[in-house]
């Protein structure tokens, strides 16, 4: 079943994708939502997804600088650009990006399920070109154990505060498959990469708060620009808001 992501700052524009489309009869899976580019590259490595679309106008980080950042980590992501008719011809002048398909806003039904059928082939064929390959399987010798998470564990604690840091970056900078750093990292430490980079900004976050530094610029400074998606991270990590902290 292929995986789809849905990355667009308006919940009822995502609640209506989820709504209208048969998922189920194109053999895809909605596996989650974010509702900020930067958001959605921060859980991208866990969603895993085949498919992703993306509002081109999104704030901090817009659907056009997520493309560009995403398709480089993942070349096979296929992403389909949602625009409004204002932005339109702005989204078609980049076509040097490697996207799918651009569709206007409001979305039709028949449109969309048209593109996954479309999206769905193109899948197929590359399936059946190259294989179901299971990633990592030559990396058993490159991992000593506890030394490559240490290492990692140094690394994302001297780059956190880098927004583009996340599970492929770090792969790739320590020449391994993501899939295989994300179990043997869960391995070692107990906790998926996801959760440690974040764990590791937010307690920086709490030492910001604790000296009155403003919401916004803590969210700069750990790393999540986005300061709505680090207002959530702050209050499910602390229990509490980031201003109700900082009192």
């Amino acid at each position: 079943m292929y995986r789809v992501m849905l990355i667009d700052d308006e919940r009822s524009a995502r609640k209506l994708m989820l709504g209208v489309i048969d998922w189920a009869s194109l053999d895809m899976e909605v596996v989650g939502e974010a509702s900020s580019g930067i958001e959605a590259i921060n859980v991208i490595d866990d969603m895993r997804p085949d498919i992703a679309f993306v509002d081109i106008s999104m704030p901090f980080m817009n659907g056009i600088e997520f493309t560009e950042m995403a398709t480089k980590r993942y070349p096979d992501l296929c992403i389909i650009i949602m625009t409004a008719f204002d932005d339109f011809e702005y989204a078609r002048k980049c076509v040097s990006l490697p996207v799918f398909e651009y569709m206007l806003k409001p979305i039709v039904k028949e449109e969309v399920m048209e593109t996954l059928r479309r999206v769905k082939e193109r899948l197929d064929e590359k399936k059946a070109e190259t294989g179901v390959l299971a990633e990592g399987e030559n990396d058993e010798d490159l991992f000593e154990e506890g030394t490559a998470s240490d290492q990692i564990i140094k690394y994302i604690e001297e780059n956190y505060k880098d927004p583009q840091l996340n599970l492929t970056a770090t792969a790739q900078h320590f020449g391994f498959s993501s899939s295989y750093l994300s179990r043997k990292f869960k391995g070692e430490t107990g906790k998926n990469f996801v959760e440690y980079l974040t764990d590791c900004r937010m307690k920086k976050a709490i030492e910001l708060a604790a000296k009155n530094v403003k919401m916004y610029k803590a969210a700069e400074e750990v790393g999540i620009p986005d300061p709505n998606y680090f207002g959530k991270c702050f209050k499910k990590y602390a229990g509490v808001s980031y201003s109700e902290y900082a009192k």
